[in-house]
C-alpha cells in the first residue's frame, strides 16, 4: 500500500526549530483496521487518522506505534493548526476521550482538555534542569515518565522530559497530554522546554478542571509511506 502523509512538528520554538513530528492521515478503506500499522511503519511518537470533518469540528483517532491514544496534546494541537492552514476552521476535535475545544491566538493552536484524559504518567521532580538534560532515556525500560524541573519557578517555566516505553516511545520531544496533566497537578500555568527545545504554553481553565495546551506548529511536509 502506498499512503501519501502529511508531517508537521509540533511546539516549535520562536524560530521554527525542534517540535514534535506528527503524522496526519485521511482515513479510508486503506487505512481501516491498518492503523496500528501505518502508525508503527511511520515510526512518529503519534499518528492522527482524520475520520471526517462536519462544519466547525473534525473526528480522528490517535495512535502511538504500539496502541490507540483516547486524547493527546501533540497530535490534536498539530491537526488543528493544518485543518485552519488549509482552510477548515474547526472549533472543535472529537475523539474516543470527548470533545476537544480549539482556540486559534495568531501563530498559536491551542486545545483544552480534562487532565484525566491524559496518560497516568509518573510526575518525576529533579533538582534542576542540568539534572532533566542528564537523565539517560535508557534508565527508563517500563511505564510513563515525565521528568521535570523548575527553570524559574516564579515564572512558571519548566525543563522537561519524556520516556514511554510502554507506549513504544523511547523519548518524546514534545508531550501535550503530559504538559496538561503537570499544570493540572501544580494547578498553575506553565511554559515548558522539553526534549531539545521544544515549547509548550499551559493555561488552567475552569477552576482547575480543564487545562489549555499549545503552542507553534510548523508548515507540514508530504512524506509517501510504502
Amino acid at each position: 500500500m502506498s499512503l501519501l502523509v502529511n508531517v508537521v512538528n509540533v511546539f516549535v520554538d520562536d524560530s521554527g526549530m525542534h517540535g514534535n513530528p506528527l503524522g496526519i492521515v485521511w482515513a479510508s478503506p486503506a487505512t481501516h483496521r491498518h492503523e496500528q500499522e501505518i502508525a508503527a511503519d511511520l515510526g512518529f511518537s503519534e499518528t492522527i487518522f482524520i475520520d471526517a470533518i462536519d462544519g466547525r469540528s473534525a473526528r480522528a483517532r490517535i495512535f502511538t506505534p504500539a496502541r490507540e491514544l483516547p486524547f493527546a496534546g501533540h497530535p490534536t494541537v498539530g491537526l488543528a493548526a493544518w485543518l485552519h492552514r488549509n482552510g477548515d476552521e474547526v472549533e472543535a476535535l472529537d475523539v474516543p476521550a470527548g470533545r476537544v475545544r480549539v482556540r486559534v491566538d495568531g501563530e498559536r493552536v491551542f486545545v483544552t482538555a480534562l487532565a484525566e484524559w491524559a496518560p497516568d504518567f509518573e510526575l518525576d521532580r529533579l533538582d534542576s534542569p542540568g539534572e532533566v538534560a542528564a537523565v539517560d532515556p535508557d534508565a527508563y525500560g517500563l511505564g510513563m515518565h515525565y521528568v521535570w524541573a523548575w527553570s524559574d519557578e516564579a515564572s512558571g517555566a519548566v525543563r522537561a522530559r519524556m520516556f514511554a516505553p510502554e507506549l513504544g516511545i523511547r523519548e518524546d520531544q514534545a508531550t501535550g497530554s503530559a504538559a496538561v496533566r503537570l499544570s493540572a497537578e501544580l494547578g498553575r500555568d506553565l511554559d515548558i522546554t522539553q526534549g531539545e527545545g521544544s515549547r509548550l504554553q499551559t493555561h488552567v481553565r475552569y477552576l482547575g478542571q480543564q487545562v489549555e495546551v499549545g503552542g507553534l506548529v510548523s508548515p507540514a511536509r508530504i512524506t509517501e509511506l510504502r
